[in-house]
């Protein structure tokens, strides 16, 4: 049990700088950090990740994605997205034929992610269908329909 004891210090640690505060100095700027002093009268700011939990799907309806159309997977995505390396991954392996549009890094990509009135990532795009989150199964069947 003893043994245990330092890993579960540690443990404990790192959930405790989880947290994200925000404050505005004396100069009107904001900052946000893990460990504000407490002169800065910080306020715990709530972080929710922006990732689907659970895979649905649906018609793309009157959005016209021509590469979606012409055989090609689309994928709106950002870089630390689990689901969006799952997919990665998955698509790389099969030899799947992919454009991937990251919405943190280009405004285009995010502008059209807008437009599909997305709340989460990845969302997927094949033909006139569209999947949010990623699944394999559920990709093997929204692939092989067409």
């Amino acid at each position: 049990m003893l043994k245990l004891l330092p890993l579960l210090l540690l443990l404990a640690a790192g959930l405790a700088g989880a947290e994200v505060y925000k404050w505005i100095d004396d100069d009107g700027r904001i900052h946000y950090g893990d460990a504000p002093r407490e002169s800065d009268n910080a306020t715990k700011v709530e972080v929710k990740i922006n990732t689907y939990e659970n895979v649905t799907y649906e018609s793309l309806g009157t959005f016209d994605f021509p590469e979606a159309r012409k055989g090609r997977v689309i994928m709106y995505s950002t870089s630390w997205c689990g689901a969006c390396k799952k997919a990665r991954r998955y698509f790389k392996q099969n030899n799947i034929a992919f454009t991937e549009h990251d919405i943190e890094k280009s405004e285009k990509a995010r502008k059209a992610y807008d437009r599909l009135n997305a709340r989460g990532v990845p969302v997927i795009l094949y033909g006139r269908e569209r999947m949010n989150g990623f699944s394999v199964a559920g990709f093997k069947r929204m692939y092989e329909k067409k």
